[in-house]
């Protein structure tokens, strides 16, 4: 098995790439050891000590890192990890892993045409970069989106958001005024 590795542009985070469908459908983020217990890859990619965040995608892992290690040492432990979770045919998700049930949606026709720019235009190069970002409400012309993965603490999250997602939702949609990140 090899494992690729990116770096993105978020200095704390590397997203490694098995090869295989991790999650195929949906992402999750987990930001804390305590939640990990949802998924046994995550369990052990943060028994690696400096490890703080674990972001899975349809087809990567994004790794969070602490800043008292550095990539040199923790990159070939988190290796290591995936590899052997992946050749012993380890789930991704635990069996008793506790599903919420979704927030309710907002159908509204400016909501979907705002969740249909995002799946097309945004989502897939956020994804390149190791991320996620998802939809959360429309409301009095606000757009709220939460960033997962490398996006949630990259510098250059912001900018993503006002220059970049902001001014093509309002260009497309013009009941956009703002876009903000929720948390």
């Amino acid at each position: 098995m090899f494992i690729q590795t990116e770096e993105t542009p978020n200095p704390a985070t590397m997203k490694f790439l098995p090869g295989q469908d991790v999650m195929g459908q949906g992402t999750l983020e987990i930001t804390d050891a305590r939640a990990a217990a949802a998924s046994p890859l995550a369990e052990a990619l943060f028994r690696i000590e400096g490890v703080k965040g674990v972001f899975l995608g349809s087809d990567f892992i994004t790794v969070t890192k602490g800043a008292e290690k550095d990539w040199p040492v923790l990159k070939p432990a988190i290796l290591t990890t995936i590899m052997d979770h992946f050749t012993n045919n380890r789930p991704i998700l635990s069996h008793d892993a506790e599903v919420h049930p979704a927030a309710a949606i907002d159908d509204s026709e400016i909501a979907n045409q705002i969740r249909e720019i995002l799946d097309v235009k945004v989502r897939p190069a956020v994804a390149q970069d190791g991320g996620d970002i998802t939809f959360q409400k429309f409301e009095d012309g606000v757009v709220y989106l939460n960033l997962k993965g490398s996006c949630a603490g990259c510098p250059s999250s912001v900018m993503t958001l006002k220059a970049g997602i902001e001014n093509m939702l309002k260009h497309y949609i013009p009941e956009v005024k703002e876009v903000r990140q929720v948390r």
